[in-house]
């Protein structure tokens, strides 16, 4: 469409519009520098035929990394947003841990909260003794030990086995599962956050939130044992 076909296509109140618009720019000619955000967006025709000029392929190259950066800006305080989110959670939690008298009332706290906080389904803590010279030492240690043994949380499917000590009636339910490594005075044991949806707790999830929630709880069970000797 050449630009007279265009001009005689316009509405009466287009017209208008465009005549004010121009107005004021001519009254204006310093708009441009007080929005240069408005350039960026802007794309003026030139005549040079089909060919591109070097000054036009600059600009959509800034333009592309303009809206790049947008992006990534975005995606940054989206992040910020969630870890002041979780933060927050994380306080709250250590409130509550805090008051906690004895290891009844800590269980309960921790299970409601991550339960409240985390959108879970199910939570569970399970404590054992650690010494293999024990009387009767508990077997679900070998069921765990791989997340003992490490320094992180583990996320992800759950064995059959791990599913049923951990939540009882509700291990046919659940399709995946944060858990997090509890060592304190002479015990160990797993803290366990899970959903039925699989794709709720990856393996791929990050667990630095997970980890410092696991040194909050195994320091207050530190508290309770040293206030119970």
């Amino acid at each position: 469409m050449t630009s007279q076909q265009a001009e005689e296509t316009r509405s009466p109140a287009e017209v208008i519009a465009e005549d004010a618009v121009a107005a004021y720019l001519a009254a204006h000619p310093d708009f441009f520098e007080r929005r240069p955000d408005l350039v960026v967006r802007m794309r003026v025709p030139h005549a040079s035929g089909r060919a591109v000029s070097l000054i036009e392929r600059q600009v959509e190259v800034l333009r592309g990394q303009l809206q790049g950066e947008r992006r990534r800006l975005a995606h940054l305080i989206a992040r910020a947003q969630d870890f002041e989110a979780l933060s927050a959670r994380l306080h709250g939690l250590s409130l509550r841990l805090i008051a906690a008298q004895d290891l009844e009332h800590m269980q309960t706290v921790v299970t409601e909260t991550f339960c409240r906080e985390l959108n879970a389904e199910a939570a569970a803590l399970k404590l054992f003794p650690l010494e293999s010279d024990a009387a009767d030492p508990d077997p679900t240690v070998n069921i765990f030990t791989e997340l003992l043994n490490g320094e992180h949380s583990l996320c992800g499917p759950l064995s059959t086995e791990q599913s049923n000590v951990l939540f009882d009636e509700l291990s046919a339910s659940i399709r995946s599962a944060a858990l997090i490594p509890i060592r304190a005075a002479g015990r160990a044991g797993v803290l366990a956050i899970a959903s039925s949806d699989p794709e709720r707790f990856g393996p791929d999830m990050g667990t630095d939130f997970l980890d410092r929630l696991g040194e909050i709880v195994s320091q207050k069970l530190r508290v309770l044992h040293e206030a119970d000797g």
